[in-house]
Formats: structure tokens, C-alpha cells, sequence
């Protein structure tokens, strides 16, 4: 696995980064390669995203940060597909450079892998004109409980008959930091887990991760499995 600083569970016991460590934390020193990238999720949503990436030949993810969910889409994926990663890279505080971006790009193309395709653009920007098949669509970007909703119903119609669909941050586990009043937790508690008239359901859960899939495709994985 490539070296990526993963989000660690909560102990319990309150600790203070010293300034050196808050100031390390600037994508600067990703991009320059003094530090691995920082991760959002823990290596086990790492090992996840990978499993279900596996074999994939069309992956989107909306949401990008430093890139290291990206890093196991791409290492897992079809070498020979596609890789979207859609982001505005609109938070940089120096416009300018986007550090952010280019510590992305750094950890994406560290290795060779498939083919990447950058669109730097607000996912329902990216959504409008998008007419391709899609094989595992990882929903991370806005949290905001109407914007997840907004990228499920914009993305998701073009999701394969066997394709599957990932939403970030979106269920409570122990230690995690996720809270009730979380934007794609309160999506996923509406739209699936208490939804039995949906056409997709809960098919695996690690850490914050949810992923779903068509219900009759997972009627049909289980009969035959």
C-alpha cells in the first residue's frame, strides 16, 4: 500500500498537536513530498475502497482532497479504464498554486496505473453533459445533506446493472467522528437503511462507509453465493 497517513480512530483521551504538526498538515508538504498524503477515512475504508473498485473499468469520485482515496480506486481498479476525479479544488487559500491540487496530483501519478481524467468543476456542473457508464462511484464532496442528495440523484443513473455506489461519511461506528446531524449520514438513514421501497440497498459497512447496490443485484448475489 502506497505510504498514505490514514485518519486514526478516536481514543478518548484528548491530545494537543503541537504547532509543528498543525503547520505540517498544509497540503504544501504533500505536494513537496515531505510528508505522505492525509488521508479522510482510516486503512480500513483504504482496503474497502479497493475491494470494491476491483476489476472496475469506469470509477468516479467526487470528492478528491490530497488524493488518497484515489490512490486506492487507481491501484485497484482496471489498469487498462478510466479514473474521474471530479473536484472544484475551490478551497485553496492561494488560488494561485492550489496546493491541495497539486498535492492530488502528486499522490495519484506517484505510480502507473489507468487512465485519469481531472475535471475541476462542482460535481453537478460535471454531472450536466455526462453520458458514460459508470462501474463504482464514490459520493464524498459537499456534506450537506440536500447537496448528497443532489449527487445521488444526478450521478447514479448512470451507474451499470452490477455497479456499485460508496457514500462517505455517512453512517455512526465506534470511535468514529461522524454525528447524527452529518449530511450523508441523515441521506443514507433516509434513502436506504429506513427505506424499504428503495431500488437499492445496504450491501456493506466500514467505518463511515456505506455501499450500496441495485437490490435485485444483490438478490441475485446471494442466491447464487
Amino acid at each position: 500500500m502506497p505510504r498514505i497517513r490514514f485518519v486514526e480512530l478516536h481514543s478518548g483521551i484528548q491530545e494537543t498537536e503541537s504547532l509543528a504538526t498543525r503547520v505540517m498538515k498544509h497540503p504544501f508538504f504533500a505536494w513537496i513530498g515531505l510528508r505522505a498524503p492525509l488521508a479522510q477515512h482510516t486503512a480500513a475504508e483504504h482496503q474497502a475502497l479497493e475491494k470494491h473498485a476491483q476489476g472496475c473499468k469506469s470509477v468516479v469520485e467526487i470528492g478528491v482532497a490530497e488524493g488518497a482515496s484515489a490512490v486506492a480506486l487507481r491501484t485497484a481498479m482496471d489498469p487498462g479504464g478510466t479514473l474521474y476525479l471530479v473536484d472544484p479544488f475551490h478551497l485553496s487559500t492561494v488560488r494561485t498554486l492550489n496546493f491541495p491540487r497539486r498535492a492530488a496530483r502528486r499522490a495519484v501519478f506517484a505510480k502507473a496505473g489507468p487512465r485519469i481524467v481531472w475535471i475541476e468543476a462542482f460535481s453537478h456542473e460535471a454531472a450536466a453533459p455526462w453520458n458514460r457508464a459508470i462501474d463504482f462511484l464514490l459520493i464524498d464532496g459537499d456534506h450537506r445533506e440536500d447537496a448528497v442528495e443532489q449527487d445521488w440523484n444526478d450521478w447514479h443513473p448512470n451507474v451499470t446493472a452490477n455497479g456499485v455506489v460508496a457514500f462517505h461519511d455517512a453512517r455512526l461506528f465506534p470511535r468514529g467522528w461522524t454525528s447524527p446531524d452529518y449530511g450523508p449520514v441523515r441521506f443514507v438513514e433516509r434513502e436506504f437503511r429506513n427505506n424499504p421501497l428503495s431500488s437499492w440497498t445496504i450491501f456493506e459497512e466500514v467505518d463511515s462507509l456505506v455501499f450500496i447496490c441495485r437490490r435485485e443485484r444483490n438478490t441475485r448475489d446471494l442466491r447464487h453465493g
